[in-house]
């Protein structure tokens, strides 16, 4: 009987040690400041469990973990309290680009050796930097950022706002892997967060609007991009990168088609021969050319007109100059306007009547664009935005590889 009362104390303790190794978690957002417009949570408890039984599935990780650089220091031994959930906030008025979180230092030794280890460059005045991450130390927290333009501007905590009354995750999220929350004066919007074998999809909680019939019919189209939005996707689309497009509400339907194709581009230079006489000289190499057209829909094609000349977008050649991609022309009837490159004419996809973005990745892009050549990115296989009424989807689906996402 006692080594029944023995196994069962056993079991009892390691339920115990287990519930709260995987399973407890401090709801507390004890860092979100008060000028904060965006937040982004992610539950590593749940993160964790996800890892640990993907990991269980698929043996031959366990050999590959065995091998890896013994000398590299983790987050766990890096000397900060890992939190339960991963708070990560935008600020208002601020770049969208620019992202930040703040964690607790357990041990400064630690983390100052972490940061050696990681190859971050002590910049002065406890700053570091490593390529696009900031860290500043503050006392017995650390300030982690995708910048450093705005370290002083992020505001006091919620809590000091709402009388010491801590601000708890269950105001922005459910039962998804995280959330991400947009907080303006009028409401807070929330999105969950989910990480599937090879896609993270990110929806409003209450939504059931499956996209995937749509998202399969723009899979197979050629285009590498593929635009189709009213007039309330328009505003919201454009206050993201902070820009007032009130005047053009008078647009009533965008849609939008563009391949991208590797074309020789002409270089003259010139130089002297021997006789210093001017010779020209011509060269080729080889460029990305994107090839698109723009269709506006709208009652009052004049007045969005007007708009693009206000705002310098239009020269007197009627060429649309507010994309880098030159060379178009811009015509327009009773009811359209259309941009159209002029190097090749693309096909628009046919009219969906829904509200989406559809990006399929293309390698051309990354002699293009420095930002997008890295593993992260050419693992990518497409992005998509969804809207229906008040249903909104993203998903960012990656290539099918040998491992889920999530042990990558």
């Amino acid at each position: 009987m006692k080594k029944k009362y023995i196994f069962l104390v056993i079991t009892v303790l390691l339920s115990i040690g287990v519930y709260f190794l995987l399973f407890y978690k401090d709801k507390s957002l004890k860092y979100i400041p008060e000028n904060a417009d965006v937040v982004v949570l992610i539950d590593v408890k749940k993160a964790t469990r996800q890892y640990i039984s993907s990991f269980l599935m698929h043996p031959s990780k366990w050999m590959e973990d065995s091998k890896k650089d013994k000398n590299k220091i983790s987050i766990s031994g890096s000397g900060l309290k890992v939190p339960d959930l991963l708070q990560v906030f935008h600020l208002n008025n601020t770049k969208i680009s620019e992202w930040y979180t703040v964690l607790e230092i357990k041990d400064k030794a630690k983390f100052l050796e972490f940061l050696k280890n990681r190859q971050f460059v002590n910049d002065g005045k406890d700053r570091f930097k490593n390529d696009q991450l900031f860290i500043k130390i503050d006392g017995e927290k650390c300030i982690v950022g995708t910048s450093n333009l705005n370290f002083k501007n992020i505001g006091k905590p919620f809590s000091q706002k709402f009388r010491d009354q801590i601000l708890k995750s269950d105001s922005f999220m459910n039962d998804g892997l995280g959330s991400i929350s947009f907080i303006s004066e009028v409401r807070t919007q929330n999105f969950s967060i989910n990480v599937k074998d090879d896609e993270i999809e990110i929806k409003n909680e209450t939504n059931s609007i499956n996209f995937e019939s749509l998202i399969s019919d723009l899979n197979n189209e050629t285009q590498f991009l593929n635009v189709e939005l009213d007039p309330e996707n328009i505003k919201k689309i454009s206050s993201v990168f902070k820009e007032d497009i009130s005047d053009l509400i008078q647009v009533d339907h965008f849609k939008m088609s563009m391949e991208v194709s590797e074309v020789n581009d002409t270089i003259i230079s010139y130089g002297y021969d021997d006789d210093f006489n001017e010779i020209e000289k011509v060269s080729y190499q080889k460029i990305v050319q994107p090839d698109y057209e723009i269709l506006l829909q709208s009652s009052n094609p004049n007045k969005t007109l007007e708009y693009f000349r206000r705002k310098k977008w239009m020269n007197e050649q009627d060429q649309f100059t507010a994309i880098p991609f030159q060379p178009n022309l811009i015509s327009h009837n009773k009811d359209q306007i259309s941009i159209r490159s002029t190097r090749k004419s693309v096909k628009l996809s046919d009219y969906k009547k829904q509200n989406y973005i559809f990006i399929k990745n293309d390698p051309l892009l990354y002699s293009s664009f420095k930002m997008l050549n890295n593993q992260f990115f050419k693992d990518i296989e497409y992005l998509f935005y969804g809207n229906k009424a008040q249903n909104y989807t993203v998903k960012i689906k990656f290539k099918k590889k040998k491992y889920p996402l999530i042990l990558r």
